[in-house]
């Protein structure tokens, strides 16, 4: 148990520069939520949700991150920061990192019947910061979510999507190789802050276009409706 725990720290110190110790690591609200969780979660198994979601209210109010008991996590998961909310039947595979104010958030079934209506995050996936992943749709392993972004279909393996709605961007093989990834990640066993200063930067880029083309569409449109009145005049 005591070798899974330094494991478990190691990961997120390979992937967080900012700790100089295991015991730093130890007072992450991310490490303590997932600790809750485990414990959330057994009980749920076992049918105890009073007591499960007593646990998960404990955890909430001394973490600031929400997981549901019934959502199912695979080994080595990293929130960084915190103020997360993850649903019920979300489900999160290994080595997956989940940056601040993300919400794997659901869908209301039409028909009444709850089934599957949380995400499913793939091993070594990225979650921006922001970023809400809504409804029984898949992140493929190794694809990442831009900060703030809003996804709403599935995300293949290895893709990057950007956006409101969220929306593919291309990313090729070898910027990926020099370190095409958010801060903290791992690429080839090295950081590279400068990609991730890169990565916000698009994703400002990316706001910035569409509040210009709205702009832009709504001063079109009152110039057309100025020239409708004046027409009429």
């Amino acid at each position: 148990m005591l070798d899974g725990l330094i494991d478990y720290l190691d990961s997120i110190k390979a992937r967080d520069p900012a700790p100089r110790s295991r015991w730093e690591i130890l007072l992450y609200p991310g490490v303590w939520a997932l600790g809750f969780h485990r414990v959330a979660h057994w009980l749920f198994e076992a049918e105890l949700y009073f007591l499960a979601r007593f646990v998960n209210h404990l955890a909430r109010m001394l973490t600031a991150i929400d997981i549901h008991p019934g959502a199912k996590i695979g080994a080595h998961f990293f929130i960084d920061h915190g103020f997360t909310v993850i649903g019920e039947t979300a489900e999160i595979g290994d080595n997956v990192t989940i940056y601040q104010c993300v919400t794997l958030g659901g869908t209301n079934p039409a028909n009444g019947i709850a089934g599957k209506r949380h995400p499913t995050i793939c091993s070594n996936a990225i979650i921006g910061s922001g970023a809400q992943v809504l409804g029984p749709i898949t992140v493929g392993r190794r694809a990442r979510v831009g900060a703030n972004a809003v996804v709403t279909k599935d995300v293949p393996e290895g893709a990057s999507v950007v956006g409101i709605p969220a929306r593919p961007v291309p990313v090729d093989a070898a910027e990926y190789q020099k370190g095409f990834l958010p801060y903290g990640t791992p690429c080839a066993d090295r950081f590279d802050p400068q990609s991730q200063q890169y990565e916000l930067l698009r994703c400002e880029v990316e706001a910035l276009r569409e509040k210009l083309a709205a702009l832009i569409e709504q001063r079109e449109n009152d110039g057309a409706a100025a020239d409708r009145e004046r027409n009429r005049a």
